[in-house]
């Protein structure tokens, strides 16, 4: 049986949906899916089915004149965005505006907290990591953190929250960020740069971060100790993200997530389902009804491009649930595969 995997890897990689394959050299991994007996695969996909707009990517929504073009994204690269690219085109020659979840105005302020706003990433007072967790744990997070660039006197002072998320992401996906590699997300910006075409942020740069520190700080400490069971696998959730991803089944990521934490965590099932509750609803629906405004507000002044982390467009508490309730008509548009 693999290794209990942390809620807040899951989490994480669901909220982000980040599975890098950089174009030169696809980062290798097992999809854990396909692993899975072929009842369980026929389950998970039927409750997928079952949420409003459980399968889809790229979606259009009317109301009147209005005319909102949705596409679910993933933030790291894969070769795969080309194709989707060039699909979007023409969306994006007849929008007023691209509206995202963090533009380049965001992501220069986030590059400028990791300077000057410590605080949202490092704990400033009391006992470090190496205190609170056990000498064995310590020395296993020391070598997690050494393959992923980054060295023990600086986890250290990791807020816990912060140290599992970085041990959920592959040593290859950090190297991608590092060299600058953009996911869907930014190479929408990027062409909507080249088109002159106003980029508008869907939130401040820390809204996400600070939705960590309302996790408790026993908790986060028993992310640190889940995510340590984990880290070596982190390549083969994230492939199993990418496919799922790729084949459009948005809602069955997250059923996968959930079957997984309940067989693998080594939780309680009650414990497993109140997590991913609080999860889903931090880091998804609530952020969802903070957007609904801004969105709408945009599209009435003509086309608007929304292009969001992919799991924000399914479900009960999904945009596009959302902007039916608006009295939006939705169209699911085809994309090439």
């Amino acid at each position: 049986m693999r290794a209990a995997r942390s809620l807040l890897h899951q989490l994480t990689l669901l909220a982000c949906l980040c599975a890098p394959a950089p174009a030169q050299a696809v980062c290798a991994g097992a999809n854990l899916f396909d692993a899975l007996t072929v009842q369980v695969q026929g389950d998970l996909r039927a409750r997928a089915v079952e949420a409003p707009f459980g399968e889809g990517l790229f979606w259009q929504a009317v109301r009147g004149e209005q005319r909102i073009t949705l596409i679910g994204t993933f933030h790291f690269d894969d070769p795969r965005h080309a194709a989707t690219l060039a699909a979007l085109a023409p969306a994006l020659g007849e929008a007023q505006v691209l509206l995202v979840e963090a533009g380049p105005a965001e992501e220069a302020a986030l590059q400028a907290a990791m300077v000057e706003r410590l605080d949202l990433f490092f704990l400033p007072t009391g006992p470090t990591l190496p205190e609170r967790l056990s000498e064995h744990d310590w020395q296993r997070l020391i070598e997690a953190m050494r393959a992923r660039g980054v060295p023990a006197f600086f986890a250290a002072k990791f807020k816990p929250w912060y140290a599992a998320m970085t041990l959920s992401l592959s040593p290859c996906a950090l190297g991608e960020v590092a060299a600058g590699q953009k996911g869907l997300d930014g190479q929408l910006i990027a062409a909507a740069n080249a088109r002159a075409l106003p980029v508008r942020a869907l939130e401040p740069f820390d809204a996400a971060l600070t939705l960590f520190d309302l996790v408790s700080d026993t908790d986060q400490i028993d992310l640190v100790r889940a995510a340590l069971l984990t880290a070596a696998s982190a390549d083969d959730y994230t492939a199993t993200l990418a496919d799922a991803y790729f084949a459009e089944e948005t809602r069955l990521i997250w059923e996968f997530t959930r079957h997984d934490a309940l067989t693998n965590s080594g939780l309680d099932a009650e414990v497993v389902e109140a997590q991913l509750r609080l999860g889903e609803d931090y880091l998804l629906v609530r952020r969802n009804r903070a957007w609904l405004a801004p969105i709408l507000a945009e599209a009435s002044h003509g086309p608007v491009l929304v292009a969001v982390g992919a799991l924000h467009l399914p479900g009960q508490g999904g945009l596009l649930a959302m902007l039916q309730g608006e009295g939006f008509r939705l169209t699911r548009l085809a994309l090439p595969r």
